[in-house]
């Protein structure tokens, strides 16, 4: 890169960060691209390890040209960016990004940061999901596609998403046995959220495809449940769970798969001093960012790491931020029109995510009605007792999580509240008789994912 050339740097390397890669050398850009993965492509597209042989449409399905495209884009263009995998972007601060790889830190400053960074699996706490033999959605997922493996040999699927039929439908024709998927949204809600659905008919006939799928494999699929325990003496050998009028049922497993969405990976976000905003639907904390990805000075979002809209949705923000990024440097686009033409295309794609948001409601009654006994933070073993003692403790009221995180630790551990900052909110605002969103979230810290101690003292 010459010395005066403006210092781009994108984080993530999924359909969003391809995407901006490729927008951005196209107008004579090359990017720092990191990626915290060992090869490109994302969580949506991720690539088994060199020697793993299986065809593409059983790793991705009906997503396998898509993937393949993916792949195939970013393979070109490694001669054209400096590509860093195997690299942990841990801290933003000062226009410098903070990344870790094989021990050693290193510092990167930057004119322009443009953050794909994904998401996660949005999960509820429930009595016995820390047993060995619990897994998310997402997690089971992974482990099907990276490697060929099912999760266990009898296993349960438990959420409100449309991954749960995708991920369910992915082991039935891997040749795993799937024991039931359990709905925890009303068939009522998939009714109501129709018309929005609708706005996407190849997708939602997809969904449609892989729900009768599973039924024609034989797979018992219930609505409106809600998990009571999941049970076992070391490991999981079953899963209690409570049907719509109020009957108890035991299902005999040895895994249970579940999520109820996804939530962004903000943390960068916040450490890059990008505002937030709460969303009613889908109860959770959202980066603020412009529809074109702009997010503050010299900042860009971009995919599921900014607004949960899929892989397809995510293609599109990226290519979008990467050319607001352009602007902004006072280049001239190649194409004048392209923003306008992505932006309709985006929005068109959010109006499906806004029916999926109906149709696949959050929970949040799971969290309020948690015995004290369940643990809502598995890294430090914080029970949901606990973090209610914590809030009616608290002096002032204890309306803030930031609180009850001092007073309890939850949020503290390896995954810096990303797995139980959502459930522990929903115990905290009904403690209180309040709305979730006055509670506020949990703040973000630097780093947001563990690094060894000697490195940074090293540094």
């Amino acid at each position: 890169m010459a010395m005066d050339a403006p210092r781009v740097v994108v984080v993530g390397a999924g359909p969003a960060g391809v995407r901006a890669a490729e927008a951005l050398v196209k107008h004579g850009l090359r990017p720092l691209v990191i990626d915290e993965a060992p090869l490109a492509g994302g969580q949506i597209y991720r690539r088994p390890p060199p020697g793993f042989r299986r065809p593409a449409k059983e790793l991705y399905g009906f997503e396998a040209a898509k993937a393949e495209a993916i792949h195939r884009t970013f393979d070109g263009l490694t001669d054209a960016i400096d590509y860093r995998p195997r690299t942990l972007a841990w801290n933003v601060q000062d226009r410098v990004l903070y990344t870790a790889c094989d021990d050693a830190v290193t510092p990167v400053p930057f004119d322009a940061l443009l953050l794909a960074t994904g998401a996660t699996d949005r999960v509820l706490p429930f009595p016995g999901w820390t047993l060995p033999g619990v897994f998310t959605l997402g997690g089971s997922q992974v482990a099907l596609k990276h490697q060929g493996c099912a999760v266990g040999r009898r296993t349960v699927f438990l959420g409100s998403t449309p991954l749960l039929y995708l991920v369910a439908h992915q082991y039935v024709r891997a040749g795993a046995e799937v024991v039931a998927v359990l709905d925890t949204a009303p068939f009522s809600a998939k009714m109501r959220a129709l018309p929005k659905l609708l706005s996407d008919t190849p997708m939602s006939a997809k969904g449609l495809y892989t729900m009768a799928a599973l039924r024609r494999s034989g797979v018992p699929i219930e609505h409106g449940v809600r998990p009571v325990a999941a049970e076992g003496d070391g490991a999981v050998a079953g899963l209690r769970y409570r049907r719509p009028g109020g009957g108890e049922v035991r299902i005999d497993c040895d895994a249970v798969a579940f999520g109820f969405g996804l939530r962004p990976e903000s943390q960068l976000a916040d450490l890059a001093d990008c505002g937030f905003f709460f969303d009613p639907v889908l109860r959770q904390w959202l980066p603020q960012c412009a529809g074109d990805g702009r997010a503050g000075d010299g900042v860009y979002l971009a995919g599921d790491g900014a607004r949960i809209g899929g892989a397809d949705a995510a293609e599109v923000s990226g290519e979008l931020a990467a050319l607001s990024l352009v602007e902004d440097l006072g280049r001239v686009p190649g194409d004048p029109g392209r923003s306008a033409k992505l932006s309709r295309r985006l929005a068109s794609l959010m109006r499906f995510q806004a029916g999926l948001a109906d149709a696949f409601p959050w929970p949040a009654d799971m969290a309020r009605s948690l015995p004290d006994e369940a643990i809502v933070c598995r890294c430090e073993r914080v029970t949901a007792g606990e973090v209610r003692r914590a809030v009616q403790h608290s002096l002032g009221g204890g309306r803030e999580i930031n609180r009850a995180k001092a007073l309890s630790r939850i949020g503290m551990g390896r995954c810096q509240g990303r797995f139980c900052g959502l459930g522990s909110a929903e115990v905290s605002a009904a403690i209180q008789d309040r709305d979730v969103s006055t509670v506020g979230r949990l703040r973000g810290a630097g780093p947001v994912k563990p690094i060894k101690l000697a490195s940074l003292l090293e540094e």
